[in-house]
């Protein structure tokens, strides 16, 4: 596997190198994600690949690479900032250790509804928080919705009590981190693609994640509640290299970044289908959806909202400024 990841890198670079000389007319740019080909992250950026080619009249090339084929998230991301691929699907979580701008979507309940959501990503905020990891070696080109984050486990999660003792599988996310410790479970950082293991072998106790995890990722096998608490909704960010990105020419760039931001709405579009698919797929597979009272788990998380925003002021503004977007 790792022969194969080092052959598909250099690979990479070599097309990279290539495409940008004088030889060939077009840009060939790599990206790479963790999710399956028939996830709607992989639908969405297909979508995005075609729109690419044409705005740009087939200058940009953009191939896709699913299932880690390249590495994991963080992965990825590093390879990325090393020019190695050109670009990559990360979660606003992850990227919170890059650029901290991210960590606001890792509050709990920062969002009045999914509305507010994508005014927030579609308006100024979302894109001073996109090109904030600039000098970090990446920039973000759009964000993907994934849904509401809820808690599912072996057990039913009905109120913050029933998080006590167990072991949550979290992202690589200080916030995320911190939002199981308000509820008192005891948050345990796992790559995604390790989860369903995990669960099985009684490693974690418990994940937090959309529905698609139970059925597309097949955690619903392992996992048979899946509690309603909606805590999150932290998107997916489409990432490019800043090396990658300023070597292309002006109307490349606004193609590309029209072609993101068209398949931010594609996506919209495919969230909301695929998640009703598979909210019935996982109650075939045996998986009780639980409703709870959001309450106690808001109430349970404002100490942890408020030490983090106290000791942050790029934190407590953007969610200053997030609560003025109605």
């Amino acid at each position: 596997m790792k022969l194969n990841k080092t052959i598909l890198i250099l690979g990479s670079s070599l097309l990279l190198t290539m495409a940008s000389s004088n030889i060939f007319a077009t840009t060939i740019l790599k990206l790479s994600h963790n999710q399956t080909r028939n996830h709607p992250v992989n639908k969405a950026m297909m979508y995005m690949a075609k729109a690419a080619k044409a705005y740009s009249n087939g200058d940009l090339i953009i191939r896709i690479y699913p299932d880690s084929q390249l590495g994991t998230q963080r992965e990825s991301l590093e390879l990325l900032q090393n020019g190695a691929i050109a670009m990559a699907k990360s979660n606003a979580a992850e990227l919170e250790a890059f650029a901290p701008a991210y960590g606001v979507f890792n509050l709990p309940y920062i969002f009045k509804d999914r509305a507010q959501y994508y005014r927030v990503m579609q308006g100024e905020i979302g894109e001073s928080i996109l090109q904030s990891s600039k000098d970090k070696g990446f920039i973000g080109l759009t964000f993907y919705d994934a849904g509401a984050r809820s808690f599912y486990a072996k057990k039913p999660i009905r109120t913050p009590n029933d998080l006590k003792g167990l072991k949550v599988r979290v992202q690589l996310s200080q916030t995320a981190i911190a939002m199981v410790e308000a509820l008192g479970g005891h948050p345990t950082p796992l790559a995604y693609g390790e989860l369903y293991t995990a669960l099985q072998q009684g490693v974690v106790d418990a994940a937090e994640n959309n529905i698609t995890a139970l059925t597309i990722n097949r955690h619903g096998e392992v996992a048979k509640f899946y509690s309603l608490d909606e805590h999150t909704m932290v998107p997916d960010v489409l990432v490019i290299s800043t090396k990658v990105w300023n070597n292309l020419s002006k109307s490349n760039q606004v193609a590309l970044k029209r072609a993101c931001d068209e398949s931010m709405l594609k996506m919209k579009e495919l969230w909301t289908e695929t998640e009703n698919t598979e909210r019935l797929k996982a109650i075939k597979m045996g998986v009780t959806f639980i409703k709870v009272d959001k309450a106690p788990f808001v109430k349970a998380v404002q100490p942890m909202i408020k030490k983090l925003t106290e000791k942050n002021p790029l934190l407590s503004k953007l969610v200053e400024d997030i609560n003025q977007v109605r």
